[in-house]
Formats: C-alpha cells, sequence, structure tokens
C-alpha cells in the first residue's frame, strides 16, 4: 500500500523505521532480528538506506532488503533512492528494477557527494542529475511510485540560507514528492518553526519528525558534525556525564527521545519516523512507552 494513503488511513501517528544494508554476516544477523522484533510493533512503513556512496551494488542490495521485508515479514517498505553516481540511464535501470520487484514507494534523495568532498562541491556525473527535485520530476514522469523527500530544519549543508533551503523543498513537494521526512534533529523548537515557516510557504505534505535514539557519544557526535544538525548545551552535557557508562548512556537517550516525541506529537506532528541504525531495543522501548502515553490523544482534545 502507498505510503501516503496509510499516514491518512492511520488512527494513531505514523511510527516507522529506517534500516540500512549491512556489509557482514553479524550486520545481517543485527538487522533480522531488529526487524523481527520491531516488525511486532506494526510500523506504517519501513525504509532502507543505499548506504554510503550509492554503488550499483548497494542498490541492488536496497531493492534485495526491501522486497524481503514485504515478503517475509509483511510490512510496507520504501527503498531510498539517489542520483549519486548515476547516469539517467542507470537510474531508470534501477527504477525498473523497482517496479518489477513490486516495491510502490521512493525516498527521492539527492545523496551524500564521495568521501573528501564537501557538500557544495559536489557535481552529477556526465548524463547524471543533480538535484533531488530532477530525481522526482523523473520518477514522476515515468512511474507511478508514492514518492516521499527529505526535508532539513537545520537547513541542507549545501544550501545558501534557509529561507533558498525552503524554496528547493517546495520544488520537491511541487514535483511529486507525497511526504517529507527530516532530517535527525534534537531541539523540537527547530521542528516548529520549520513546520510553521514550510506551512508559510505552501508546503502542505506530511513532515514527519525523523529522531535517532542517542546510544553512543562519539558515535552521536560524529553523525551531527556530518549533517550539520545541533546538540543542545543540556543535552550534550548530560551525555557527557555518561560518556564512560554506555549503558547509562543508552538508557539517558531512550528517556530523552521518549519526552521528544511525546512533545512532538502531543503538538501535532504526523508520526515518527526511528533512525534505528539496525538496532531494536531502543526503538523498541520508546514506542511502546508512547503507545501507552498516547500523547497524540492530548493534540486532539486541544
Amino acid at each position: 500500500m502507498r505510503i501516503d494513503e496509510r499516514i491518512a488511513a492511520g488512527t494513531e501517528p505514523s511510527f516507522s523505521f529506517e534500516f540500512f544494508p549491512p556489509k557482514t554476516a553479524d550486520g545481517e544477523r543485527n538487522l533480522d532480528d531488529a526487524l523481527a522484533a520491531l516488525a511486532r510493533l506494526d510500523p506504517t512503513f519501513v525504509s532502507v538506506t543505499y548506504g554510503a556512496g550509492g554503488s550499483a551494488e548497494q542498490r541492488g542490495r536496497t531493492i534485495d532488503i526491501v522486497s524481503r521485508i514485504k515478503a517475509d515479514h509483511g510490512l510496507e517498505a520504501m527503498a531510498h533512492f539517489t542520483c549519486v553516481g548515476a547516469t539517467v540511464p542507470e537510474l531508470r535501470g534501477m527504477l525498473d528494477r523497482m517496479r518489477d520487484a513490486g516495491i510502490e514507494n521512493v525516498l527521492a534523495l539527492r545523496g551524500d557527494p564521495p568521501a573528501g568532498m564537501a557538500a557544495r562541491e559536489w557535481t552529477a556525473v556526465e548524463g547524471g542529475l543533480r538535484y533531488s527535485r530532477e530525481l522526482i520530476e523523473l520518477i514522476r514522469e515515468h512511474y507511478d511510485f508514492t514518492i516521499g523527500a527529505a526535508c532539513f530544519p537545520e537547513v541542507h549543508l549545501a544550501a545558501e540560507s534557509a529561507e533558498t533551503d525552503l524554496r528547493y523543498t517546495r520544488a520537491k513537494v511541487d514535483a511529486g514528492a507525497r511526504f517529507l521526512i527530516t532530517q535527525l534533529f534534537f531541539d523540537n523548537a527547530v521542528y516548529y518553526d520549520y513546520v510553521a515557516r514550510a506551512r508559510d510557504a505552501g508546503i502542505d505534505v506530511p513532515i514527519i519528525p525523523g529522531i535517532m535514539p542517542i546510544t553512543n557519544v562519539a558515535q552521536i557526535r560524529r553523525f551531527t558534525s556530518l549533517c550539520g544538525a545541533c546538540i543542545p548545551a543540556g543535552l550534550l552535557r548530560e551525555l557527557e556525564l555518561r560518556a564512560d557508562q554506555p549503558d547509562a548512556v543508552t538508557d539517558f537517550g531512550v528517556a530523552y527521545a521518549t519526552m521528544q516525541c511525546a512533545d512532538l506529537l502531543a503538538n501535532g506532528a504526523p508520526g515518527i519516523h526511528f533512525y534505528t541504525l539496525n538496532r531494536s531495543p531502543s526503538t523498541r522501548a520508546i514506542l511502546s512507552a508512547l503507545r501507552c502515553l498516547t500523547p497524540w490523544r492530548r493534540a486532539v482534545a486541544a
């Protein structure tokens, strides 16, 4: 079923999980374990990334995993799809393969630049596409996928300003994106401000907040430095107090993400997209707590 239809038809907010294609046998086992555990939580959908680089082999792995998730777990699964390093004929070949595999939903992204290249230095390959908007236009013109896109409450690293970034996002929606998923963030005020500005700019599709439960201090520092997201000072202070206690970091990360998600849902967010890193315990704990608390009912009452 198409994701935009599932979101619209849901009786509770949309809850979804993001996975990545593993590269090792241990990674395969982690993914299988996480899928088995999280499938029982009946998510609205799951998504699978390309991984760094977006090579042809990785693209094929993404399609294979999405197909397996649909067949083995009965979940609606979405393939991430980028235009990095591929010509238009190569992109169409992958889209043909997705269509033939029965995939109905695609998250259209420009993709990360090659390692060592700054975001603003990235250029398309000859015969390729430069912007995710162009990729969305290609998909919409030739295929019948439901298309999602990314958005950036703290501004994309390659954007000139918050205003131009929002214009690019509006262009993606005008081209055919039916829902947006945000980059990770840790300050809900950033999301609320972004949604308000997006609505003023005429963006009327669901904007799903992307949340990453913190399980490792060094890891989250690395992720935020790569994507330009900020860690609020108070959160960073509490994390550093526990940096040498991995279990304490994970427990605090679950508590913080649960409070963050409850606040988002109580204030009208259409759902939560969890960046799981192919592990289930933190996400399971957070989602179970949210379903007990049902903070979205407070938003309806208000």
